[in-house]
């Protein structure tokens, strides 16, 4: 006998890519459990399976960097209850970050794929569930998007839960419509901004970063954090990053090119949720 959950829950983090570096991703979790009928029939309670499963990977990897520890010029060090990581990209480029060690995901991977960190999953998850669960199998989906989509990674400083990690993301689709006409066109230009791109806080840029090299740093509730990786992959706004701050400085990008017209952004956060800006009537 099998029990399944579609859709159980969505992660949202970020990761280190042999290439690409710094990857904002989203993925959908689904969950098929197999075992043994309990005396009240079933294998487990479906509100018990998904408090305990959302728990766990909100615990283990949601709003994390998840990092392959078994990756090329990884090198790691834990200290006082913080994570340094230093890595380099194929150019040569370098990327540096600490922060508290409940911000970091350290796996025993080589890099970081959905099936790779499903599997690390399931070692761990299956010690939660009753001796009639006999085996569970975990799949992460990324979402279906047809249109414009961007990865994107960020920390909101100001942010009360954990969020206000430096380094944790989301994939997102954005739609953008002006004078009421779907605009394919700007969605794809904003989409090839802010691919694999770090949206950075302005006041978070510290006075050492340059042309070439961005570091930013703060201090939030869980700690304190830094992230230091080459420009050309930072995207700096006035303002936190949150989705609402982020649609609105499209709209006003947009408005630029078209200051007679009217314009609406609908800009997501990962899966299913976002927010929608648009000019005054």
């Amino acid at each position: 006998m099998k029990l399944f959950v579609d859709n159980l829950t969505h992660v949202d983090f970020s990761y280190l890519h042999p290439e690409r570096g710094l990857v904002g991703e989203s993925w959908e979790a689904q969950l098929i459990l197999q075992g043994k009928l309990d005396d009240q029939g079933m294998i487990c309670d479906f509100g018990v399976v998904k408090k305990r499963i959302k728990a766990w990977l909100d615990s283990h990897l949601d709003h994390m960097l998840v990092v392959p520890a078994l990756m090329d010029s990884l090198e790691l060090a834990r200290q006082d209850g913080e994570i340094q990581l230093q890595w380099h990209y194929p150019s040569g480029e370098r990327l540096f970050c600490r922060a508290p060690q409940q911000a970091i995901a350290v796996l025993p991977l080589m890099e970081i794929s959905q099936k790779g960190v499903a599997a690390w999953c399931e070692a761990q998850l299956l010690a939660l569930f009753p001796e009639q669960v006999e085996s569970l199998q975990l799949t992460f989906v990324a979402e279906e998007i047809e249109g414009a989509f961007y990865h994107y990674s960020h920390g909101l400083q100001k942010h009360g839960g954990n969020c206000q990690r430096i380094a944790h993301g989301h994939r997102s689709r954005v739609q953008i419509r002006v004078d009421g006409k779907r605009r394919q066109d700007l969605e794809q230009y904003w989409a090839q901004t802010f691919a694999d791109i770090y949206i950075g806080t302005r006041a978070h840029l510290q006075a050492d970063s340059n042309e070439s090299w961005h570091h930013y740093a703060y201090t939030a509730p869980q700690g304190e954090f830094e992230l230091s990786l080459p420009a050309r992959y930072c995207y700096v706004i006035e303002t936190e990053s949150t989705v609402e701050q982020i649609a609105q400085h499209l709209l006003e990008q947009i408005q630029l090119e078209y200051p007679e017209s009217q314009v609406q952004v609908r800009a997501y956060e990962g899966v299913g949720k976002g927010a929608i800006t648009q000019t005054a009537s």
